[in-house]
C-alpha cells in the first residue's frame, strides 16, 4: 500500500523516517522542497506538489501548522487523490475545522480523521508518545492498525466529531501554564538565590505531579467549604513571592494574573474557603 505525506516538518519528516524504515512505500511532498528532498536517500519519493504525491496513496498523511495550511494544501492535492482515499490529519487545529473537514470531505466521496499527537520528533521517530482520535467508530476501528504502528499508544475518544482536536487543545493549554508556571519558579528560585539542581532536588523528592488527579477532583467537586490551604493564605504567599522578584529586579509573568484572580474571588467573600475556589466558575 502506497501512502502520501504532507508537511516534512519535525514531526512529518520522522513519521516518514520510521514508515521508510518499515519497509513501507511514501511519497512526500513539502512547500520547502529541500525538507522533503532530504528522504530522497531514506527511500521517500518526492514530488513536486500535493496532488502529485497523493497520486495512487490510499492513506494521506497531513503535518502542518494550522486549519488554513491544512485546507489549501488538502484543496492543492484533491485533483491527485485516488477515489475512496482516507485522509488523516496530525495538526493541530481548531474544533471547528476538524468538524468542517470531516464533513467536507465526506460530501467529496473521501474519509478524513483528525488525530492529532502529543508526541515530539523523537517520539514519531520511535513510535512512542501518544495520538488522539475520534469520530466514526467504523472509520476509527478501519484505521486503527495503521495508527498503532505510528504512536506509543492510541487514544480512542469516541463519536464525538471534533473531540480528539479539542482534548488536544486543552491538553497544549495544560502544557502552556505548566511550562509559564515553572518560568516563574525559575525566576523566583533565583531572587532567593536558588539553582534550578535544587528545584529540580526538591520535585524529585516532593513530585506536586502527582498530586494533579487529585487536585482536579478538588477543584471540580464544588465544595471548598473545607479547606486545606485557605484562599487568603495562598494569596498571601503569592504576594510574597511577587515582591521578592521585584525587590530582585525581576519580573512574573503568570504570578500577577493569579494574584488579580485570587483578589475577586476574596473580594466575593471566598477568602476562609479552600483556594481551589478559583476554578468555581471555570468547573460549573
Amino acid at each position: 500500500m502506497v501512502k502520501a505525506f504532507l508537511g516534512m516538518g519535525l514531526l512529518g519528516s520522522n513519521f516518514v523516517t520510521a514508515m521508510l524504515e518499515k519497509g513501507d512505500k511514501v511519497h512526500v511532498w513539502n512547500r520547502s522542497a529541500a525538507k522533503a528532498a532530504a528522504l530522497e536517500p531514506l527511500g521517500a519519493s518526492v514530488f513536486a506538489t500535493p496532488a502529485r504525491a497523493v497520486q495512487g496513496a490510499a492513506v494521506v498523511h497531513i503535518t502542518l501548522k494550522d486549519d488554513n495550511s491544512v485546507d489549501e494544501v488538502l484543496a492543492a492535492a484533491e485533483t491527485g487523490l485516488q477515489p475512496g482515499a482516507i485522509i488523516i490529519d496530525h495538526t493541530t487545529t481548531t474544533r471547528e475545522g476538524a468538524i468542517a473537514r470531516t464533513q467536507a470531505w465526506k460530501d467529496k466521496g473521501f474519509t478524513y480523521l483528525h488525530a492529532p499527537v502529543f508526541m515530539g520528533p523523537a517520539n514519531a521517530r520511535e513510535g512512542s508518545g501518544y495520538m488522539l482520535v475520534s469520530g466514526d467508530p467504523a472509520v476509527v476501528e478501519k484505521v486503527t492498525p495503521l495508527l498503532e504502528k505510528m504512536t506509543g499508544q492510541l487514544i480512542p475518544l469516541g463519536p464525538e466529531e471534533g473531540k480528539a482536536a479539542a482534548m488536544k487543545l486543552i491538553g497544549n493549554c495544560f502544557l502552556v501554564a505548566f511550562t509559564a508556571g515553572l518560568r516563574d519558579t525559575f525566576v523566583l528560585a533565583g531572587a532567593l538565590g536558588q539553582q534550578p539542581r535544587d528545584i529540580s532536588g526538591l520535585f524529585e523528592i516532593w513530585n506536586p505531579a502527582q498530586m494533579l488527579p487529585a487536585r482536579i477532583r478538588r477543584m471540580s467537586g464544588g465544595d471548598y467549604t473545607k479547606p486545606s490551604w485557605e484562599l487568603d493564605m495562598a494569596r498571601k504567599d503569592t504576594q510574597i513571592f511577587i515582591d521578592t522578584v521585584q525587590q530582585s529586579g525581576g519580573n512574573l509573568a503568570v504570578m500577577p494574573a493569579i494574584a488579580a484572580l485570587m483578589d475577586e474571588w476574596i473580594s466575593k467573600g471566598f477568602g476562609n474557603n479552600d483556594w481551589n475556589v478559583i476554578a468555581k466558575d471555570a468547573v460549573k
